[in-house]
């Protein structure tokens, strides 16, 4: 449970931002009452119980089983940072690609939480960064962008988490990076790792505002000179 409270620390709550509606992360972590309900290979993985999860899976249990949230084993073990477990279900069949009520998979999972060390297990697992997560049609990229996780972003970009998808909101992980973020240290590396990647610093959001012109704005002046050097316009 040692990344349970940085998880719920992750979630942000709505706020207005250049006249969008900007998201929470959405996510949620199985609660005490839950994990305190949950049977089987559910109870297995909430413990992070290896040993029982190969038993249960030996005995003909089914991995797809999933709790009121529409979350599987694999997702609990994710959520509680429980590594051994998370191997135990995958090698027993686990998809490691499937998603919870929210339209969240492991992998963005992990990079909501800026748990770099359950990311690279669920990416080793066949966990991808390419998937399209959440009701924002995003990635994890662009949740981690979001939320400063510098790591996490180069992380993912190394996994090949497509630099310029564009989510619902109209908004790239480049200008997530900026609009909901605070111009900080940990936003601005964020940025930086995407630009040196080679994300696309003049796709605009909806109304025509490129990166450049939301930085300037909100008078981010060290992500501003940092596009400008990239060729934002």
């Amino acid at each position: 449970m040692r990344h349970m409270g940085r998880a719920i620390g992750s979630f942000v709550a709505c706020v207005i931002l250049a006249g969008f509606a900007a998201p929470a992360t959405g996510q949620v972590p199985p609660s005490a009452a839950e994990r305190a309900g949950y049977t089987g290979l559910l109870a297995a993985a909430a413990r992070g119980d290896a040993v029982q999860i190969e038993r249960l899976t030996s005995g003909g249990e089914r991995t797809d089983v999933r709790d009121g949230h529409g979350r599987t084993p694999l997702h609990v073990a994710a959520f509680l940072a429980h590594h051994g477990a998370m191997r135990a279900l995958a090698a027993a069949g686990a998809n490691p690609n499937a998603l919870e009520n929210d339209r969240y998979d492991i992998v963005t999972i992990a990079a909501v939480a800026n748990d770099v060390e359950t990311l690279r297990v669920a990416l080793a697992l066949g966990g991808s960064a390419t998937n399209i997560t959440s009701r924002y049609d995003g990635t994890a990229l662009i949740a981690a962008a979001h939320l400063g996780h510098a790591e996490v972003v180069r992380t993912l970009i190394t996994a090949g988490a497509p630099l310029d998808h564009v989510n619902n909101l109209g908004w790239t992980a480049v200008i997530e990076s900026v609009v909901l973020g605070d111009g900080g240290a940990r936003h601005t590396e964020t940025l930086r790792a995407l630009i040196e990647a080679g994300a696309n610093v003049n796709l605009a959001d909806r109304t025509g505002q490129t990166p450049l012109a939301l930085a300037r704005a909100r008078g981010y002046g060290a992500m501003a000179a940092m596009l400008h050097a990239a060729g934002a316009r």
